[in-house]
C-alpha cells in the first residue's frame, strides 16, 4: 500500500486530495471526513467545514422558537444515538 508521507507513518492533520471526474474530493486522514469541489480551492474549503463542524467547533442547538417555526415540537427532537419519535 503506497503511504503519502516519506516516513510511511500517518501525521495529524493529514489530508488527501485527488481530482475525480469534473471535480476534486478532499479527505481528512484522522476522521475519515471527506469532501468535494469544482476546484482544489473549493474541496479543501469544504473540508474545513465539514471537519469543523465533525468536531463541534462550529454551528449550534436550534432554539425552541426556531424548531417550532419548523413544525417540530421541542419535546419530540432528538439527536444523536438517542431514539425518535418518528414512524417509518
Amino acid at each position: 500500500m503506497a503511504s503519502s508521507t516519506r516516513d510511511g507513518n500517518a501525521h495529524q492533520d493529514e489530508i488527501r486530495l485527488w481530482r475525480e471526474d469534473d471535480g476534486w474530493i478532499a479527505k481528512d486522514s484522522e476522521t475519515g471526513v471527506t469532501t468535494q469541489g469544482q476546484s482544489r480551492e473549493a474541496a479543501l474549503e469544504n473540508l474545513d467545514e465539514a471537519v469543523a463542524l465533525y468536531n463541534g467547533e462550529v454551528g449550534r442547538k436550534p432554539t425552541d422558537e426556531e424548531l417550532r417555526e419548523l413544525g417540530i415540537d421541542p419535546a419530540d427532537n432528538t439527536t444523536g444515538e438517542e431514539t425518535s419519535n418518528i414512524a417509518y
